[in-house]
């Protein structure tokens, strides 16, 4: 259950790309991608998992995750049992954003929440209702018409001030690399193999860096070690199969790659100050 890598598509002449995905029900999708995610999940009740975050959801959960960010929603109710499951994505590249900040001043507010979407960002209902409409709306509006209504929904949504962070600091990457594809090549690397060793000498020579360049880059790009980092892509696996499904800890602990039990008992009370069986006795998901 290791987060698999998302291409994402977009068409020609656009700036972002928008999917509104009818399901029955929302599944168990461990994924992470190099684009900023915007999901609106409306007629829908169930579990939200983000980097190391474990919540709940209701109709109208509006959330924005940043790049690389491993995430998925699982569902286990419906408001209107006679209606699908409702989930409407934007995404959008980070240089898209960048050059709109370096661009317009006005929207200067808009970086600073897509900074904190780094560790995922739940907007307040408040500001998920009165941004729903306009979500829904983008839908059906031409490219040029759409564009501009998305700038509008970001900005408004920036000042929420009520806005909740939700992973653990330093779960994702820093949007500020101006060479993404080197940062993103090391990432997915990582992404694909932190159940295994994941060794110094084989990302220095993705990135083409020595190994102290590699590491300094690294702690530039992430804000944390590759050893930190590791370890909490490990216990946010690890917290997130443990809601899902009944396996006994000592296999969910190896299979996010942890050989000693004793040693992922220890890393993930000092991550989440609590024991995974007391971690999962906190959530229970309908099936």
């Amino acid at each position: 259950m290791k987060p698999y890598l998302e291409r994402v598509p977009v068409a020609d002449g656009v700036s972002c790309s928008m999917l509104h995905v009818l399901r029955e029900p929302i599944a168990f999708e461990w994924h992470h991608h190099p684009e900023y995610e915007l999901t609106l999940t409306t007629n829908s009740q169930g579990h939200r998992f983000i980097g190391d975050h474990v919540g709940t959801y209701d109709d109208g959960d509006l959330v924005m995750v940043g790049p690389n960010l491993p995430h998925t929603w699982f569902s286990s109710n419906k408001l209107d049992e006679g209606q699908p499951h409702h989930v409407m994505v934007i995404k959008f590249r980070p240089e898209w954003a960048r050059g709109l900040m370096d661009l317009l001043t006005e929207l200067r507010a808009i970086g600073a929440m897509l900074e904190r979407s780094s560790r995922g960002l739940k907007f307040s209902p408040e500001a998920a209702r009165r941004a729903r409409p306009a979500i829904e709306a983008l839908f059906d509006k031409p490219p040029a018409e759409r564009l501009l209504d998305l700038i509008a929904i970001l900005l408004a949504l920036s000042s929420d001030a009520a806005a909740e962070s939700l992973a653990a600091p330093n779960q994702a990457s820093s949007v500020t690399d101006p060479g993404g594809s080197r940062i993103d090549r090391v990432l997915e690397h990582v992404h694909e193999n932190y159940r295994d060793e994941v060794k110094v000498d084989d990302l220095a020579r993705i990135a083409a860096l020595s190994a102290s360049a590699f590491h300094r880059m690294f702690l530039r790009q992430t804000r944390t070690t590759l050893t930190e980092y590791v370890m909490r892509l490990r216990i946010g696996e690890a917290c997130a199969q443990l809601v899902a499904d009944g396996r006994p800890i000592a296999g969910i602990a190896e299979a996010v790659g942890y050989r000693s039990l004793a040693n992922f008992g220890r890393q993930f009370k000092a991550l989440k100050g609590q024991t995974p069986r007391e971690y999962r006795s906190r959530f229970s998901l309908k099936r």
